[in-house]
């Protein structure tokens, strides 16, 4: 894992940061459509968007660089093993490249790693099995977790072949932090990835993520962050 150089940030490289969210409940296919142009217009590295939208996402996005991610078992992480992998390789199906999968949580406070771990394995294994170029990013929603529990469930994610660590879905209490984002990054292996996400709604919170070992950022605000790099980069 190359760690991204904030002093030589160039906008192409920080609009690849950005996986763009359309995640709310009440967003319609609409919404789709006009975040998928956004992510067009600004060089975003994705979309994710909910697993009932992939189809459109990848029918708005063909032929461009911006891939589709979604989500999994979002945003509790409670439905049972066989419903997320059912969801998983749906979307795989669909065309997703990237799942965002939220680990159980009230298991994994429980201290059932193994079975958290086989689950992850389980998801990761039948949609490589049938894609393998997907990436798989885990997320913990730390809000509700203990600096251990968010070490242990790194541990897990890597185990289980996860390419990224992930902090939060943005619908709990809080989103990422800086000290998380450190935690993280210094409980997974070189090769294993991080993402902020939960809350990232300015440039500064961006480039500070980045500088913790982050090299991925979700956020609904991607256009509001890029057009400020680009006022402080003419200034």
């Amino acid at each position: 894992m190359t760690k991204i150089d904030v002093a030589t940030l160039t906008y192409s490289q920080l609009a690849k940061v950005f996986d763009h969210a359309i995640l709310k409940p009440e967003q319609t296919t609409k919404d789709v459509e006009e975040g998928c142009k956004l992510a067009l217009e600004y060089d975003a590295k994705s979309v994710c968007v909910k697993p009932c939208d992939v189809k459109q996402a990848v029918e708005l996005l063909k032929g461009s660089s911006v891939l589709v991610g979604t989500v999994i078992s979002f945003p509790h992480g409670n439905a049972p093993t066989t419903a997320k992998v059912a969801e998983a390789l749906q979307t795989v199906e669909d065309g997703a490249i990237e799942l965002d999968v939220v680990i159980n949580i009230g298991h994994l406070k429980s201290g059932k790693y193994e079975e958290c771990q086989k689950e992850l394995e389980a998801i990761i294994k039948t949609c490589k099995a049938k894609q393998p170029e997907v990436i798989f990013k885990i997320i913990f929603e730390n809000a509700y977790l203990t600096k251990d529990e968010i070490v242990q469930a790194c541990k897990i994610a890597e185990a289980a072949g996860a390419e990224f660590v992930k902090t939060s879905t943005g619908f709990a209490s809080s989103g990422a932090t800086y000290d998380d984002i450190e935690l993280m990054r210094a409980s997974v292996s070189d090769h294993i990835e991080v993402k902020a996400s939960g809350g990232i709604k300015t440039l500064d919170q961006v480039l500070t993520f980045l500088q913790k070992g982050a090299t991925r950022c979700g956020s609904s605000s991607t256009d509001k962050i890029l057009e400020e790099f680009k006022k402080r980069s003419s200034a």
